[in-house]
């Protein structure tokens, strides 16, 4: 109680006076660069968010704040998104209560994270987070630098726990649109970035000098690239311009956070146009490197690139209409090609069985893979599994083709086929057999099966063994 209420006081203290300006409606300079705070108030009738389509566990947390007097807002992309008429995914909240006391204030509240402390407020399946308003780094004292927030000499931000006020908040976020707020009590959003004009033109600029806020977190790259391709909107050309020269610190991320973000760039349903604007601006390298090595060769005797473009469109495809995807389809059609070639150099250079071949090839591709994007295990054995089926699906006589529709894995395989052969490899019509033997009766199962010939060497029976005699054994034997 006594540390809630000196946190309380602290905060009115050392709260900065407000700006004169912040209630004035003014447009970017010329250079287009935010660096100051100005406080738009956009009225419910000039915004026309329906009340009916916010989330009403969201309203609960921000209410139940503002009760406990504090500040409550819904913020970031779901505002941004009902703007635009769209389903948000997720409903965020900021508040100016510090992640401990906003944490006591709900039962079913934990607080979470180290770098970036967060609150999560569980209502059934629903998961609400709370964030406290963040200031810039160099606000923090001297005394709380190493508690609070941290920098490397790069410029990227190691702990981001330095608490400001809503205007600090703001110039904190990464784009102008997703520094948007909406107060339950007055319905109205408040614009602090002039995110509002660039929502309606459909422009996304980062808010604070582009090069520093890409450099606290290179992350920011990959996100102006999904926010691109999601929205349709054109990235500010002053926010574009140091992305692919600052594109390799992406290397510097741990693989994990980068699996996540491949992720959201490629299974939120805008994969290809996401795929463009990676490689407009640089940016698939650093996801996949041995992926790009081989779009680079000019000399590449397979269709890297029509097979990495029809399983996005794939994906797309299968997310709008509501289909589950996977993130192990999704690599193994990615990375084949990689595999593939390195099992045939195996194959070449030390005379290895193909099978052994795909397993050192998939060895290689992975661990190579898991160093930029750290693909978890459970999803690591699916994509060997659906390579070694590629190797399986063209032998089908006698009853394998059966066992192998029994298989696990056969559809995700079975798929893959599809999307090789329509990419342009030459397969003798293999997908369109197990497109009709799927759709076959058993007795035109048997037909076709009939009909392949003895394509593998038939196996030589094995020899009898035959019980040699026993021979008695004489008394001199002992």
């Amino acid at each position: 109680m006594l540390k809630t209420i000196s946190n309380a006081l602290c905060k009115v203290f050392s709260s900065k006076p407000k700006d004169q300006s912040t209630d004035t409606d003014e447009t970017p300079s010329n250079s287009g660069m935010i660096t100051v705070a100005k406080k738009r108030l956009i009225t419910e009738d000039q915004h026309k968010i329906s009340r009916r389509y916010l989330d009403d566990n969201a309203l609960k947390v921000a209410y139940r704040l503002q009760d406990a007097g504090y500040e409550g807002y819904l913020v970031g992309g779901c505002i941004r998104d009902l703007l635009l008429d769209k389903k948000p995914k997720d409903f965020d909240v900021a508040t100016n209560a510090h992640p401990e006391e906003a944490a006591e204030l709900f039962r079913r509240g934990r607080l979470i994270g180290r770098r970036f402390k967060l609150v999560h407020v569980r209502y059934g399946r629903d998961l609400i987070e709370v964030a406290t308003f963040r200031a810039s780094h160099d606000s923090q004292t001297e005394d709380g630098e190493n508690e609070h927030g941290k920098q490397c000499d790069s410029g990227l931000i190691l702990r981001d726990n330095v608490y400001g006020t809503i205007e600090d908040d703001a110039l904190r976020r990464d784009f102008t649109v997703n520094a948007l707020y909406y107060c339950p009590k007055d319905h109205c959003v408040y614009d602090f970035a002039n995110g509002y004009e660039d929502l309606k033109k459909g422009v996304l600029r980062m808010i604070g000098d582009p090069d520093s806020r890409y450099k606290e977190d290179p992350v920011r790259m990959l996100r102006a690239a999904r926010f691109a391709a999601k929205l349709d909107f054109t990235i500010d050309a002053a926010s574009e311009d140091p992305i692919r020269p600052l594109a390799p610190m992406l290397k510097r991320i741990a693989p994990a956070r980068l699996f996540d973000e491949a992720l959201k760039l490629l299974q939120s349903g805008h994969a290809v146009q996401s795929y463009k604007q990676l490689q407009r601006l640089e940016l698939f390298e650093p996801l996949f490197p041995q992926v790009q090595v081989l779009l680079d060769d000019p000399h590449l005797n397979v269709p890297l690139e029509s097979l990495i473009q029809n399983a996005f469109k794939n994906t797309d495809r299968r997310l709008a209409q509501r289909k589950s995807v996977t993130p192990a389809f999704l690599f193994a059609a990615i990375l084949w090609y990689p595999t593939q070639l390195r099992m045939q150099t195996l194959i070449r250079e030390q005379r290895m069985p193909p099978l052994p071949a795909l397993h050192e090839a998939a060895n290689q591709v992975l661990s190579e893979q898991v160093r930029s994007t750290a693909i978890p295990r459970r999803f690591s054995t699916s994509i060997r599994e659906i390579w070694e089926m590629q190797l399986r699906l063209p032998r089908r006589q006698g009853h394998r083709a059966l066992r192998l529709m029994e298989m696990p894995r056969f559809r995700a395989a079975y798929d893959l086929l599809l999307l090789r052969e329509s990419s342009g490899e030459q397969l003798d019509g293999l997908g369109q057999w197990w497109t009709d033997f799927q759709n076959a009766n058993p007795e035109s199962k048997d037909n076709m099966v009939n009909s392949l010939g003895k394509g593998d060497k038939p196996r030589r029976p094995r020899r009898k063994k035959t019980k040699k005699p026993r021979q008695e054994r004489s008394g001199n034997d002992s």
